[in-house]
């Protein structure tokens, strides 16, 4: 009886450090995988991991970085015809698709954070300049950070902070045009 007791007292202990342990290898994990992979894996990015490949960014994205991306979601990509999508994902249009996809990445590791306090010394704006060579503005919209394109398309950060071993993504709602 007296057993009973000591394992009923230790088993919750118990249970909480496997609970912690298996956190740990979890994160672990989490942070070896690189944007590419993250992006490939992912069930909610399916279109845009096939962009990243035809665009020949995929070695991009595995490398070094740090990078930040802006992730659009699948059906941010809704918002493209069909048969412009379609279009753009063919090989031979490889170059509009890479300056579109570069417009979506920033070199240097950028959290939701670093975005914040960027724009408080920007008195409410922030702008970045991606690896494509043009500016994304961010700003706030109620408690949302929302990036904006030269040509007013806007998309909101749903998710922020997808830390990865090169860099961080965060997922969109849209997807940000280049001039």
């Amino acid at each position: 009886m007296r057993y009973a007791y000591y394992l009923l007292l230790f088993f919750p202990l118990f249970c909480i450090q496997l609970h912690a342990q298996n956190s740990l290898l979890v994160k672990q994990n989490y942070f070896e995988h690189s944007i590419i992979e993250a992006t490939i894996n992912s069930k909610h990015h399916k279109t845009l991991a096939e962009a990243v490949q035809t665009a020949e960014l995929d070695e991009v994205l595995n490398s070094d970085g740090p990078f930040t991306i802006f992730a659009p979601f699948d059906s941010a990509f809704d918002k493209i015809t069909p048969d412009r999508l379609n279009a753009l994902l063919h090989p031979e249009n490889r170059a509009e698709l890479k300056t579109l996809l570069s417009y979506h990445i920033i070199a240097g590791k950028l959290s939701a954070s670093k975005i914040l306090l960027a724009m408080c010394r920007g008195a409410g704006t922030a702008q970045f300049r991606t690896i494509q060579g043009n500016v994304i503005t961010a700003s706030m919209e109620g408690i949302d950070i929302v990036l904006s394109d030269s040509l007013g398309n806007k998309a909101k950060i749903i998710s922020a902070d997808d830390n990865r071993c090169n860099g961080v993504i965060h997922v969109i709602d849209g997807v940000i045009f280049p001039k």
